[in-house]
């Protein structure tokens, strides 16, 4: 199970607990590289996470490649074509983007989402 979340350097990772094995583990979310990091304790997880991102960045320096970033602020989001069509032409009549009415709507919704979790 997903308990929680760490962030460290732009990069965002899971934490999870696995009975079984009597540990913490994780790994970076938002980029297709595979970054995963495990410990004991909360210490030892979050700073097994901390290294596993820098080894990350500087393995990637040192091979000339640009790092992933996470979380770039752009998706596919796939809908009905009836909801496609409903948007559009909300969209047009409000005299905005497509885009921009849905970037409003994910935000309202992630806004009451977090205020009825709070």
């Amino acid at each position: 199970m997903i308990c929680n979340t760490i962030k460290y350097r732009g990069y965002v990772g899971t934490i999870e607990i696995s009975e079984e094995d009597d540990v913490i583990f994780g790994k970076v979310v938002g980029i297709s590289d595979l970054i995963s990091y495990e410990g004991k304790t909360c210490s030892d997880v979050v700073g097994d996470f901390h290294e596993a991102v820098d080894d990350y960045l500087l393995t990637c320096e040192r091979e000339g490649i640009a790092p992933e970033v996470p979380y770039k602020g752009s998706f596919n989001v796939r809908v009905s074509p009836g909801l496609h069509e409903r948007l559009a032409r909300y969209a047009i009549s409000a005299g905005k983007s497509l885009n921009s009415c849905v970037q409003e709507a994910l935000e309202r919704y992630v806004s009451s989402v977090v205020e009825t979790q709070a």
